[in-house]
């Protein structure tokens, strides 16, 4: 394939074709679940050059189908599926699109932002607030993670209930087609009904059928005062009633609406001692909530107060804190934030990133626990995430002494089915927000209409019909 390596180099530039340097960067998943071996990592530095290194490998597959050429597009490398890793063949181009890393415009009369794919999640943000407003993504990894990745896996974060997902954010798509054409569809209009809406098929197909490089994203007024409060909750019953009140009192104001369960909150205290920790001891699961206010600081303080005296008084909150300036808010979304590195910290852990419907979470919650409680004695459960949209990362730690590496080898298959029948059987999805990737692979087909497998795979056919892009992730073909 050394031809292949010297057309590269000769479309994009000798520096930007990386093979005999240490590619670890590029071939570590996030969660150092996998390891891959690359051909190349080629980073183009725009979209004709994007185009160009597809071509290009379009044409080497052609010419040589028994070398199974493919191609890994990959942005900033936190996919938590295994989705933008090479696999250990040797034969696959890690397309990275970290030097598409432009804010092409901003269009203030259509409350708009164009980027390429390549840029920061947190850059993104920070050209929206420096020109007065706000771009709603907001994820743990959003200092790494970039805006290509967080449409092809349609990402979620902590503003979904108000903000709605990627996709819901997202009024365009510009993407290099699997044949190596370009689709500029970054029209930034919000109703163009003149047939398939395109840009869908591409936002959560994880680099499979095309190459996300610049999007049109949505952008909204910044609110007038933003309050956190934190409450300690009874039961995972008593959340979901305390979120039915938040939506009462505060309506559209209700941006954010996090749960965490005790056992996460611990290990966030044993593991940033520096991390001051809320009222954590006083029930079972606690509340984080966020209310945006477009009118004032003082009127988002009293809807506010509202609610947490119709809270208390109900019994669905036991405790609860409002803070008191900006420093505060921060600190209580820092302990959030911090239980999936305090996860990493504590060892290897099954990730499951579910959703189900609200009214189905309780019973969901207190029959998985039981059952893997009974199953594996002394298991540990890390159930927190985003209860407002219904999406909670319900994560499975050894035991208290058992090797976490041993303790995956032996158990993941057992709790991965126990726990995705009984998201089925509750009416959920076995991903909210993480994507397919390749640990789910095998999942999807027994918890995925065959009807929905087989359109799926359909439009896979029709849009890559010879496998280049992203292989072995999503769909098995």
């Amino acid at each position: 394939m050394q031809n292949l390596l010297s057309e590269l180099r000769s479309l994009v530039g000798e520096t930007h074709v990386l093979s005999e340097e240490n590619l670890s960067a590029w071939e570590q998943d996030w969660r150092k679940r996998a390891r891959g071996k690359a051909l190349a990592v080629v980073l183009p530095g725009n979209t004709a050059e994007v185009a160009a290194v597809v071509q290009a490998c379009a044409r080497h597959r052609a010419q040589h189908p028994d070398q199974h050429l493919s191609i890994v597009p990959q942005g900033g490398n936190t996919s938590l599926v295994v989705g933008a890793t090479p696999d250990e063949s040797g034969r696959q181009i890690v397309l990275s699109l970290q030097r598409l890393n432009q804010v092409r415009a901003l269009d203030a009369a259509n409350q708009t932002l164009t980027a390429e794919a390549g840029c920061v999640l947190q850059a993104v943000q920070e050209h929206a607030l420096n020109a007065g407003y706000l771009f709603p993504l907001s994820l743990a990894a959003e200092g790494s993670c970039t805006l290509g990745g967080n449409l092809g896996s349609n990402a979620g974060g902590t503003q979904v209930l108000r903000f709605g997902n990627t996709r819901e954010l997202c009024l365009g798509l510009e993407v290099v087609t699997a044949q190596g054409e370009v689709w500029n569809g970054l029209s930034g209009l919000r109703k163009d009904n003149t047939g398939y809406d395109l840009r869908h098929l591409f936002i959560g197909s994880e680099g499979t059928l095309g190459i996300i490089t610049a999007a049109t994203m949505k952008l909204y007024p910044l609110p007038a005062a933003q309050l956190t409060a934190w409450a300690v909750v009874p039961s995972m019953q008593a959340a979901v009633t305390l979120l039915g009140l938040a939506h009462r009192h505060l309506g559209a104001g209700l941006t954010g609406f996090e749960v965490m369960g005790q056992f996460a909150l611990r290990l966030v205290d044993k593991h940033f001692k520096q991390l001051r920790v809320p009222l954590w001891l006083d029930g079972p699961f606690c509340v984080l909530l966020e209310n945006s206010d477009h009118e004032s600081e003082a009127h988002a303080r009293l809807q506010f107060e509202g609610l947490l005296e119709a809270a208390l008084t109900d019994g669905c909150v036991t405790d609860a804190v409002v803070a008191e300036n900006l420093s505060q808010a921060k600190a209580l979304w820092q302990v959030r934030e911090s239980i999936s590195l305090a996860q990493s910290q504590e060892g290897l852990n099954i990730k499951h990133d579910i959703s189900l419907p609200i009214s189905n979470i309780p019973a969901f919650v207190q029959s998985t626990d039981a059952a893997l409680a009974q199953a594996i004695p002394g298991v540990r459960l890390v159930n927190f995430g985003h209860l407002g949209d219904g999406n909670l990362h319900y994560n499975v730690q050894a035991p208290e002494g058992v090797d976490a590496a041993a303790f995956l080898r032996e158990h993941e298959p057992k709790v991965n089915s126990l726990v995705f029948d009984a998201v089925t059987y509750f009416g959920g999805s076995i991903s909210a927000e993480h994507g397919i990737g390749s640990l789910k692979l095998h999942q999807l087909v027994h918890y995925k209409s065959p009807v929905a497998l087989t359109m799926m795979r359909s439009i896979k056919r029709a849009l890559d019909p010879h496998n280049l892009m992203n292989p072995g992730r999503v769909l098995s073909v």
